[in-house]
């Protein structure tokens, strides 16, 4: 049994299709049928069942896999040790997140400060957070970054930026102009919202309970940039998050005076599995990166929120 065999093997079983995934790993179709015919002989069972032209892996497959992933992870990241510690490593991170708007920066800033280090970076549905833990537990990925616990015991998560949230105030609205505001003044309010099941949709809903009030979903949408775009056309007020350093949006942003309004992000890994160094440090860049945006700004709150109080 040969380690090429269990490479193509793990992508056969996971797009089974010959031909799909002979053109992934740049092979002629028919060798790879031999290669897989050949692993099927030495484990002396069938891996697939075919119909046609149709594979379908089975029972035997799938344990097979199982094992075959957790084989191939272990290899790599005893390669990935190895050239730590040969000092050979020129750095490389494997990344998956779910607000690649809020880590763009942060990776860029990161990039000038190491230049040799390589990135590979899954953008991860909000919706689909649970496809970060198995990509954690497979090896996919070294870290992730996150806006909303993955909450799973063997995956530590590491608060690094704890985000104000304001109230997005397109321009003419009655409110355009406040400084701060306290949510209780909104109820009935036209609100621009995340779709269910968002985990920012949960936040923004936890936000107005805390309050006592219910507002209007006019839109509901999936991603920042869209959020963005009907504030600004005018259709709705929005939660928005908001740090020293972000450009400046098309529209006003209120300081929420009462409730407290925040995000948490987060990196998360899987303690048992072994960090490079790249990743280490990547890891306490973010810790140091945004603790830099996050103490002025908070000062400001204060400043502002006192002045507000003054007005009652």
């Amino acid at each position: 049994m040969e380690l090429l065999q269990l490479q193509y093997f793990q992508t056969v079983a996971r797009m089974e299709h010959m031909t799909n995934a002979a053109k992934e790993l740049r092979i002629a179709q028919p060798a790879l049928s031999k290669t897989i015919a050949r692993l099927e002989e030495d484990l002396g069972v069938p891996l697939f069942d075919r119909q046609n032209r149709q594979i379908k892996l089975n029972s035997f497959g799938k344990a097979f896999l199982k094992s075959v992933e957790t084989a191939l992870s272990a290899l790599e990241e005893g390669r990935r040790e190895v050239t730590d510690l040969a000092g050979m490593e020129r750095g490389s991170i494997r990344l998956a997140t779910t607000a690649l708007n809020r880590l763009s920066k942060a990776l860029g800033a990161f990039r000038t400060a190491y230049p040799e280090v390589n990135f590979r970076v899954v953008q991860i549905p909000p919706n689909a957070m649970l496809d970060m833990v198995g990509m954690l537990e497979n090896g996919e990925v070294d870290l992730c970054f996150i806006a909303a616990s993955l909450e799973e015991a063997k995956i530590r998560e590491m608060p690094v930026l704890q985000a104000e949230v304001y109230l997005a105030v397109p321009a003419g609205h009655r409110l355009e102009g406040r400084e701060c505001i306290s949510l209780q003044e909104l109820s009935g309010e036209a609100f621009i919202e995340y779709k269910e099941g968002h985990p920012f949709r949960k936040m923004n809903d936890e936000f107005c309970e805390s309050a006592g009030i219910r507002r209007e979903v006019v839109c509901e949408v999936d991603e920042p940039a869209a959020l963005n775009s009907l504030v600004s056309a005018g259709l709705g007020l929005a939660f928005v998050p908001g740090c020293k350093g972000d450009d400046k949006p098309p529209y006003s942003m209120l300081r929420i005076e009462s409730p407290s309004c925040h995000r948490t992000f987060s990196i998360a890994w899987l303690e048992q599995r072994y960090l490079s160094k790249a990743a280490l440090r990547f890891r306490q860049f973010l810790v140091d990166y945004f603790n830099e945006l996050q103490e002025p700004v908070e000062q400001e709150r204060m400043e502002q929120t006192q002045a507000f109080r003054q007005l009652q």
